[in-house]
């Protein structure tokens, strides 16, 4: 892949995936490129230089990989928020809603302390359904949300207009147009 300054450039588009319709905006060609990934990382880090942040919360399953990456550069502590019966122990969840239907996330009930700040971050915003739950997970823990950083945002589909609903600082690195 040619070099460049835009994250865009890295992401490919894959129509008509999972379902007719649906142009899928693919992420891993950017984190297959050493250059494209970290630029990814910094850029989605930098609205956040100088705040205090205690931990960086990933949305399953590619804000782990960004979450991870981000929480290493912080040297922080890194919080997955997954799918319902995927952590052991103890964990609190949050029901939301899907296109068609509805899921639950959870999280550790020991992850977060009431208190630490935290950044949440996924590789895209849609709806903002699953950035909902989470935000709603780690409030119930007690952590104060600093911000909600992507990769892509989806305008058209007010996953943004959602979260800044909630009170919450959003940063995307670049938008698509579309579902």
């Amino acid at each position: 892949m040619p070099k460049s300054t835009n994250v865009k450039d890295y992401i490919r588009t894959i129509a008509d995936f999972p379902h007719e319709g649906i142009m899928f905006r693919d992420v891993t060609t950017l984190f297959a490129d050493p250059r494209g990934f970290r630029m990814a990382v910094d850029q989605m880090l930098h609205p956040y230089a100088g705040l205090r942040i205690d931990k960086v919360v990933g949305l399953e399953a590619r804000g782990f990989i960004l979450g991870g990456a981000m929480a290493h550069q912080l040297s922080v502590g890194f919080v997955p928020i997954r799918k319902k019966g995927k952590l052991p122990g103890k964990v609190i969840s949050e029901d939301y809603q899907l296109e068609y239907g509805e899921a639950v996330v959870e999280v550790h009930d020991d992850a977060i302390a009431a208190g630490e700040t935290v950044l949440l971050v996924d590789d895209l915003l849609a709806t903002g359904g699953t950035a909902e739950a989470g935000i709603r997970l780690i409030e119930r823990l007690g952590g104060e949300i600093v911000g909600c950083a992507f990769i892509i945002d989806l305008p058209e589909l007010g996953g943004r207009a959602r979260l800044e609903k909630l009170g919450m600082d959003v940063h995307a690195l670049c938008a698509f147009e579309g579902a």
